[in-house]
């Protein structure tokens, strides 16, 4: 079969499966998926540069997610009344010389011999100004979280257009994984996954913890969306009018309107992503990375810098898992840190890689799509299956077992299609050439 016949009918199998879930459940269902799995496709777009152009082993994909949906909380809100003189100047001069504290220690262990009087200058740095820090920093912090705390008890944002938010998680995630980079990446393979898995918690544990920057579990609502609000179409006589003319009530029409306005966006930022990874991946600089990929000492021996080539590939695709993060958080209109889980957004991204191709960008996003739809269509489909097997059985503990055992068809099934794809296509649907 001819390799373009095939990869096109792959999409239409996808797109064929979210047809079928809109004519056998809802079409608000079946938009829904197909907006998380743009998002999907997107994150495992950044994922596919990091491993399949470059071999770097990243889990730490959760981390990087979830800054991008911390930049759309300080971008679109709207700044919290009183923040900024209570406390907010106070935390950036904190944040500034613990900043000021590690650069110190650094330069002292670099620039003094080694010796007590090293340590010991060491130590002075690090305690006295980790002491300094806190004097500036907590009282800051606590003026800010008693500022209406039911409510805000945060910084608050910038009050800018939420769209702005989605480049400005990429460049979030970016500088963070350029700091991990300088620190990490001269790891071998296992040890990077060790530390990348590491920072994610890191980063989760922090918004979590820290209410003054984004609320921390009380979560942060009601952020601004760049499309319309359906209680305001559903107002709007002539959004009414049309719809009833599709024969829809302007209930549905509007959760449906808005869905494909989202659907829109999110196609329009995967078509620019991928237009771009694929200029790179068969650019110069794309074959110099797969060369370091597939033999890094025989690239190192022709003069390519290993080291500086991996920290540009990590923040490229962290850069895009950022991106993928602030839209997400846009399209749930509020930030919850408590559901970022290494499942979801770490292991569920690595599965969409592998199972779409990996080093193929085509491959990603088909592994997003496909195994976001059968990640949430797996559950009910179970609970059906379950309950049309067991319909001939006597009520007892044996049916209740096993219908309890049917949520669990989610985590079976993605290991069961892992396995298939391994065994059968061990290079993933879409293969590299």
């Amino acid at each position: 079969m001819n390799e373009m016949v095939k990869n096109t009918g792959l999409f239409a199998l996808v797109a064929l499966l979210i047809v079928i879930t809109g004519v056998m459940q809802s079409w608000n269902t079946a938009l829904l998926i197909l907006n998380m799995g743009l998002i999907s496709a997107i994150m495992a777009l950044g994922v596919n540069l990091q491993w399949g152009f470059a071999g770097l082993f990243n889990v730490g994909v959760m981390g990087f997610v979830a800054l991008g949906g911390l930049a759309a909380v300080l971008v679109s809100m709207p700044p919290t009344q009183g923040a900024w003189a209570a406390g907010g100047f106070g935390v950036i001069a904190g944040l500034v010389m613990g900043a000021v504290t590690i650069v110190l220690a650094v330069l002292a262990y670099s620039r003094m011999p080694k010796g007590n009087m090293r340590v010991l200058v060491m130590l002075v740095i690090l305690i006295g100004g980790f002491f300094l820090y806190r004097s500036v920093f907590d009282p800051a912090v606590e003026a800010i979280e008693a500022i209406n705390p039911a409510s805000s008890g945060n910084i608050g944002g910038l009050g800018l257009p939420v769209l702005m938010a989605w480049p400005v998680g990429g460049l979030l995630a970016a500088g963070a994984a350029w700091i991990i980079g300088k620190t990490a990446l001269g790891l071998r393979s296992d040890y990077l996954a060790i530390a990348t898995l590491g920072i994610a918690e890191i980063i989760i544990a922090v918004l979590k913890n820290e209410d003054w920057l984004a609320r921390g579990v009380k979560n942060v609502v009601g952020l601004p969306r760049p499309v319309p609000l359906e209680v305001d179409l559903q107002r709007d006589p002539e959004f009414v009018e049309r719809a009833a003319s599709f024969g829809m009530d302007a209930v549905t029409a509007s959760t449906i309107y808005v869905k494909l306005e989202y659907a829109a966006l999110f196609t329009v930022v995967l078509v620019i992503l991928l237009w771009m990874a694929q200029k790179a991946l068969k650019s110069p600089w794309g074959r110099m990375m797969r060369a370091i990929r597939d033999n890094e000492v025989a690239a190192e021996a022709m003069g390519k810098d290993v080291t500086r080539r991996h920290l540009q590939i990590f923040v490229l695709g962290s850069a895009i898992c950022g991106i993928a993060g602030a839209m997400m958080t846009t399209l749930d209109g509020q930030l919850t840190p408590g559901t970022y889980q290494p499942l979801r957004f770490t292991f569920l991204v690595w599965v969409m890689v592998i199972v779409g191709g990996s080093g193929n960008n085509f491959g990603a996003v088909l592994g997003g799509l496909l195994i976001w739809l059968l990640w949430v269509q797996v559950e009910p489909i179970g609970l059906w299956l379950m309950s049309t097997l067991t319909s001939g059985m006597s009520d007892g503990a044996l049916k209740s077992h096993l219908m309890d055992s049917a949520a669990h068809m989610r985590l079976f099934t993605m290991g069961l299609i892992l396995l298939l794809v391994l065994r059968f296509s061990p290079r993933g649907l879409i293969p590299e050439k």
